[in-house]
């Protein structure tokens, strides 16, 4: 491997990626992290992150954590944003990766989680 210049930093993706926003989230207390595996499930991405927050400043609060975190320590944004936290689920889209910030009554409503049940479940917590 050819050492970055001094100052630069290496863009993670795929599970290094998902792992990284997980821990931003965590980071922020966002409740039932989950990382799902979405290969051979989905051609949207490689990685799902869907994590709940319990009010909209917690909403707004690992919105941002999430973005700066990777952005910072792994020089990714997201190359898109959808919804904001007034709408109470966002999806930070990092092209290998998105990620879904959704507060708890959208997150039954919706059920991402029951909805990609085949998909693999990362155990990021023993991972990190």
């Amino acid at each position: 491997m050819v050492p970055l210049p001094e100052g630069e930093i290496m863009a993670i993706q795929g599970k290094e990626l998902a792992l990284a926003c997980a821990q931003a989230a965590d980071d922020t207390k966002a409740e039932n992290i989950r990382i799902l595996d979405m290969h051979g499930q989905s051609n949207l991405a490689d990685f799902m992150v869907v994590c709940t927050g319990t009010s909209m400043p917690q909403l707004r609060a690992i919105l941002r954590n999430v973005a700066e975190h990777v952005e910072v320590e792994h020089g990714v944004k997201p190359v898109r944003t959808e919804g904001k936290a007034d709408t109470r689920w966002v999806v930070l889209d990092f092209i290998d990766v998105m990620v879904h910030v959704m507060d708890e009554e959208l997150r039954g409503y919706y059920c991402l989680d029951e909805l990609w049940k085949d998909a693999k479940e990362v155990d990021w917590q023993t991972v990190l």
